[in-house]
């Protein structure tokens, strides 16, 4: 009747690999730089009274905690598979992601709070001293994107890599406001840039939450056309319908899909089901589950 068929990388796949690429130096590195300028942003932003320093270092605050969730779970992603954890402890790079979206909007959270604060009571602030701090940021944060400028189809590495170029941008923002503060002596231009800071946190949080999200409840992929998967298997020779098709992230970096192929003529053998396999990671499907049946079988409805 029915034939399951696994073709997770065969022998005729084993030169394609969607497993995350090893940026275990870049992360240390980043680490090291960025947990170093906080402590040193911090300091100055508090002798220099710039709350835009100090929301700075609290926006690179999150963002080495977020390396660290990220790097953490790129290690775990790499463990091999138990006899309860079968598929390892991939989904781990999802549950990274998640968690640093929700660091990010504890950020935002401390940091509205304080800017809308220094709003109410503005401070004296020190225009160079901001300046000249932001300054190094941009050097550092920079740097630190540069890092992990490639792996970009991996959300962990594109959210390090657009974290730490937003930082960058901020820092630059940071700078401006500290020259124009020295040239105007208005101490309004420093909550206000804090503020700005803010929304491009909150920018760039909404869009890492929302995939986050949608590969926690196992949406389709980004980049992957359910439609698109299911015409092409429906469009095989000798099918005559698809059901039961399932495409899921086991990982930032991994898909996996099951299917039903309803094949009256029966099963037209394993090179079939290679060809399949071979085709779908075009569609960067890399895990492909298919059964063959003559007859549908789906009890749920097809």
């Amino acid at each position: 009747m029915g034939a399951g068929h696994d073709h997770a990388h065969g022998t005729d796949h084993a030169g394609h690999s969607h497993a995350p690429a090893d940026f275990g130096r870049a992360f240390l590195i980043g680490i090291i730089l960025n947990t170093g300028f906080v402590i040193v942003e911090a300091a100055y932003g508090w002798i220099s009274g710039s709350m835009a320093l100090i929301a700075d270092a609290g926006h690179n605050l999150s963002d080495v905690l977020a390396l660290m969730l990220a790097w953490g779970a790129s290690v775990a992603a790499k463990k091999a598979p138990t006899d309860r954890f079968t598929y390892g402890y991939k989904s781990s790079t999802i549950l990274a992601a998640l968690a640093n979206a929700g660091l990010l909007l504890v950020a935002i959270g401390a940091i509205l709070y304080e800017t809308l604060h220094r709003m109410a009571q503005p401070a004296e602030v020190q225009g160079e001293t901001m300046a000249i701090v932001a300054g190094i940021g941009i050097l550092i944060n920079a740097g630190t994107a540069a890092l992990f400028l490639r792996g970009q189809h991996d959300i962990n590495i594109r959210g390090a890599f657009l974290h730490m170029a937003a930082d960058a941008l901020v820092s630059l923002g940071v700078v401006i406001a500290g020259l124009a503060i020295l040239w105007t002596g208005e101490t309004w231009i420093d909550p206000a840039v804090s503020l700005l800071i803010v929304l491009v946190i909150a920018w760039g949080t909404w869009g890492l939450l929302k995939d986050s999200v949608a590969m926690s409840l196992l949406a389709v992929p980004k980049g992957i056309s359910e439609k698109a998967v299911r015409d092409y298997l429906a469009a095989l020779p000798g099918v005559d319908a698809v059901h039961d098709l399932h495409i899921w992230p086991m990982s930032t970096t991994e898909t996996a899909l099951t299917a039903h192929l309803v094949m009256p003529q029966g099963h037209p053998g394993d090179a079939f089901l290679s060809e399949i396999s071979h085709e779908l990671e075009h569609h960067r499907i890399g895990h492909a589950t298919i059964q063959i049946e003559r007859t549908p079988h789906c009890a749920g409805g097809c």
